[in-house]
């Protein structure tokens, strides 16, 4: 009896030593997501500005369609991660977000609401892995695909998004709204 406690006791202290980050690890995950995702973020958006450069928006959607996704999947490889943008608004159904990244969202929506400023979290997912997660606000470059209709975001344009995103959402948006978040799982 008395070893079957001990086992019991054992397990459970590793169980919940697995749980929380401590301090240090907590800055190192968010320093390493904070390095991919910037990184992530200047990889799209040097691309998509170079389409917008091209064509504007009638080059940027179409290339943004077929390239977005791949390119994010070239840095989750070079990073050795998992790597997500999502939203409660996703122009591509491929991006939707689980409960918890949608926890997530209503907590930075929160926030912002509030005048706070967003930070990014770290916390350990239910497979024991890091998970970072940081908010994705847009800027005014953004909001010519992602505006407001006939104010940022001409009909063309929107025509255009959803010929190719039918079941778009991401529209609407305002300088330093909220789009999304960035959901990293670190794999080792």
């Amino acid at each position: 009896m008395l070893k079957k406690l001990i086992l019991l006791f054992v397990l459970i202290s590793v169980i919940s030593c697995k749980s929380e980050l401590s301090k240090k690890d907590e800055a190192l995950f968010i320093a390493k997501g904070n390095e991919i995702t910037q990184a992530s973020f200047k990889e799209l958006s040097s691309n998509l500005m170079a389409q917008m450069k091209l064509g504007g928006p009638a080059q940027a959607v179409p290339f943004c369609n077929v390239q977005a996704m791949p390119i994010t999947s070239k840095m989750a490889e070079k990073y050795n991660v998992t790597i997500k943008r999502t939203s409660n608004k996703v122009r591509n159904s491929k991006n939707n977000a689980s409960e918890r990244e949608l926890e997530i969202i209503s907590k930075y929506q929160s926030l912002l609401n509030q005048g706070e400023e967003l930070s990014p979290i770290v916390e350990i997912n239910n497979s024991n892995q890091k998970h970072y997660f940081a908010p994705i606000q847009l800027n005014s470059k953004c909001l010519s695909c992602h505006g407001k209709l006939e104010e940022q975001l001409s009909v063309k344009t929107d025509s255009l998004i959803k010929s190719l995103y039918p079941n778009d959402k991401a529209i609407g948006y305002n300088d330093g709204d909220l789009r999304g978040i960035w959901s990293i799982v670190f794999k080792n």
